[in-house]
């Protein structure tokens, strides 16, 4: 029961740390991505189709956002809202790590709310890579049942694991389990990281295995393990903050780099980790994302000074609607798949990156080609 009690009071402090510290990577790799003006788009701003298909759902938006939370008592009401403006935006939702309820039964109801007041959203499950070995299949069928999910994310942590003194650290047979989900489930497979990224050779690892979509959740957003810092001195623990400082800041893949890695191969590709505006989205959906999702953005709103309000996270969603119509506008692109051949321009660091890791071939005299 400790184990339970922690796993769900350490939910509601990252929600808390997240909303109230610095948290952010204050480089996103965005900044070295450029859309090519087109000073003809030749077509009517007032006719751009943000629809996108998904994993056989139409949602209204490009933008899903991104799981976050659940599994303690005072989660209920923030799901409850997200869940809210998905269902009236039209958009996909994940839940936070369902880790909390399979321990305890109890919190399955800050899950649950989600498909209560979103009926007919995309929604996912969501249960972590080590979990797998722990519960097995019928702990993945136990979370999606938990939420009548459209899919299930496996979320790959290890970089915030190793600086909990808690984490689970032993990544033994994650792969081979995940393979053994894939053949076992009806539902679609994610494969999502948390921070950190996924490389090419990890991208092919997990689609030989069977996933039906990568979120690359790359370094540039939120890092959860730099949330560890504070929780860390907390606790007192100097070694948990030391390891926070010296990972939490710039370890990991880039989501631009990670998107043009992993959009190598033929599956969907969801572009998560420092997407603040509808610029964002249309640089990594001309990267080769197929869609993405965010968290930060919509948890701000839905956290105001301890209430909660579904309409300033409805409107977050349409600023961010319109800036993408925007720049889709101004590169010519009437839907979201016409962007991923627009122009793009890569320079500094990340351009030398993916020179250095022979993936800038991918942006082909400064396009993008398949």
């Amino acid at each position: 029961m400790v184990r339970m009690n922690q796993t769900s009071r350490r939910k509601i402090e990252q929600l808390q740390i997240c909303v109230e510290k610095k948290v952010e990577v204050a480089d996103n790799g965005f900044a070295d991505v450029k859309l090519v003006h087109v000073a003809l788009p030749e077509i009517d701003k007032e006719e751009i189709d943000l629809q996108t298909e998904f994993l056989g759902s139409s949602l209204n938006y490009p933008i899903m956002i991104a799981s976050m939370t659940g599994g303690h008592p005072e989660t209920k009401r923030i799901n409850e809202v997200l869940a809210e403006a998905a269902e009236s935006l039209g958009v996909g939702i994940g839940v936070g790590s369902q880790r909390a309820a399979l321990e305890d039964t109890e919190q399955e109801d800050s899950f649950r709310v989600v498909r209560d007041v979103a009926p007919n959203s995309f929604i996912y499950a969501n249960i972590g890579a080590p979990q797998l070995s722990e519960y097995g299949i019928e702990g993945v069928e136990r979370v999606i049942a938990m939420i009548d999910a459209d899919a299930v994310a496996i979320h790959l942590n290890f970089l915030q694991e190793a600086i909990q003194p808690e984490g689970n650290v032993d990544a033994r047979g994650c792969l081979a389990s995940i393979k053994e989900v894939c053949a076992a489930l009806k539902k679609p497979v994610i494969v999502k990281e948390t921070g950190a990224g996924v490389s090419y050779a990890v991208a092919e690892q997990l689609h030989e295995a069977g996933v039906s979509a990568i979120d690359v959740g790359g370094l540039g957003g939120t890092s959860l393990a730099a949330a560890e810092i504070y929780r860390a001195k907390s606790e007192g623990n100097d070694l948990g903050a030391h390891l926070g400082h010296l990972f939490g800041w710039d370890w990991g893949i880039s989501t631009v780099e990670s998107i043009v890695e992993c959009s190598a191969y033929p599956i969907p590709v969801i572009a998560t980790g420092g997407i603040r505006t509808g610029i964002d989205v249309a640089k990594s959906m001309a990267l080769g994302s197929d869609i993405c999702s965010a968290a930060l953005p919509f948890l701000i709103p839905a956290m105001n000074s301890g209430r909660v309000n579904a309409d300033k996270v409805v409107a977050k969603m349409k600023e961010m609607g319109e800036e993408l119509k925007v720049a889709m506008f101004l590169t010519g692109c009437k839907t979201p798949v016409e962007l991923k051949e627009a122009e793009v321009v890569v320079t500094g660091d990340t351009r030398e990156i993916m020179e250095q890791r022979g993936f800038f071939g991918r942006v082909k005299g400064n396009k993008r080609h398949k």
